[in-house]
């Protein structure tokens, strides 16, 4: 009883919590609009064994990036998009040094926020705000990862090449690291890097 008591108080109170300080924007029909679900779930009528574990898929090779043009970049959070669920379009891209790249809030609550130890030495790491546009200038040559902070567990994701991937090795390995985080698309960050 004490457990039950505990979990409903602590459901109100995170529920208070957004209810306070995550109102998103737009009207009420506009919501509904970007959360309404982008697929259904059906029930087979017939009887099934137990279900069979699946062999990891082996990681799938992405087509190389070219370098972007200019020196302003624009970079999309989804719920969803050609890339899958809950993904940065796009996911992946390479600049040159002193390049900007616009995060875009296009979906709700989602951000953008450099990975600790996943963008190269010496350069500044940044963290956006939920459901809020960020701009970052890029200055240091090497290999970033970032994250959407509430969605990291479904690998949601993105890489930026600045320059040359003078970093690759030691992003490679902390990919290897971040990968046991997901809950889902595991192979999504190794799929990124081999684009590059």
């Amino acid at each position: 009883m004490r457990r039950f008591l505990f979990s409903v108080s602590a459901l109100a109170f995170c529920l208070g919590v957004f209810a306070v300080n995550a109102a998103p924007p737009g009207t009420n029909a506009e919501i509904r609009e970007r959360l309404k679900p982008a697929g259904t779930v059906t029930r087979s009528s017939r009887k099934e064994s137990a279900p069979s574990v699946a062999p990891a898929p082996a990681v799938i090779q992405m087509e190389k990036v070219s370098l972007s043009e200019g020196s302003e970049h624009e970079v999309k959070m989804l719920n969803s998009g050609p890339g899958g669920s809950m993904i940065f379009e796009p996911a992946v891209i390479k600049v040159s040094v002193g390049d900007t790249v616009h995060f875009k809030a296009t979906d709700l609550a989602h951000n953008s926020a450099s990975v600790a130890g996943m963008v190269p030495d010496g350069a500044d790491s940044w963290a956006g705000q939920m459901s809020q546009d960020i701009s970052v200038t890029l200055n240091t040559e090497g290999v970033y990862v970032y994250q959407c902070d509430p969605h990291v567990v479904m690998a949601m994701v993105g890489v930026i090449q600045v320059g040359k991937a003078v970093n690759m090795s030691e992003i490679e390995e902390s990919a290897k690291n971040m990968k046991a985080s997901f809950a889902m698309n595991t192979q999504r960050l190794e799929q990124y890097l081999s684009a590059l």
